[in-house]
């Protein structure tokens, strides 16, 4: 299960699917099951167990989305392949078009709030 680092009060947790983290991770270089644990830990603050590492990487692998490299040792290094690189710059696209329309949105409530005259303006008794 994917542990979480506090971070803020606020937090909505919507950034840290398992997948979305490892095809992250990959996104700048091969690496192995701990490096990536270690990798998304440090860029996120998502702490993955074993088993959901394990499973996300099985899952991502079945859908092609990652392939195992060679390996002198033990540890079995993953990469991105192209199908992988292109649902990350999709997934990338569609949180950055919700982040920028709950921006827009939060813009427009701050401005309309700021601009709405008080009851006492309208004539209105509290």
């Amino acid at each position: 299960m994917a542990k979480r680092t506090p971070r803020t009060a606020n937090d909505l947790d919507r950034h840290n699917e398992p997948a979305l983290l490892i095809l992250t991770s990959l996104a700048s270089g091969t690496k192995h099951g701990y490096a990536l644990t270690k990798d998304i830990e440090a860029f996120s603050g998502v702490r993955l167990g074993p088993g959901t590492l394990y499973g996300a990487i099985a899952r991502l692998e079945e859908r092609g989305l990652i392939a195992p490299t060679p390996s002198r040792d033990r540890r079995q290094p993953y990469r991105l392949t192209p199908n992988g690189r292109t649902a990350l710059a999709s997934a990338v696209n569609e949180m950055r078009s919700l982040a920028e329309e709950g921006a827009m949105r939060l813009r427009r409530r701050e401005v309309t709030t700021r601009r709405r005259p008080s009851p006492a303006v309208l004539g209105v008794s509290q």
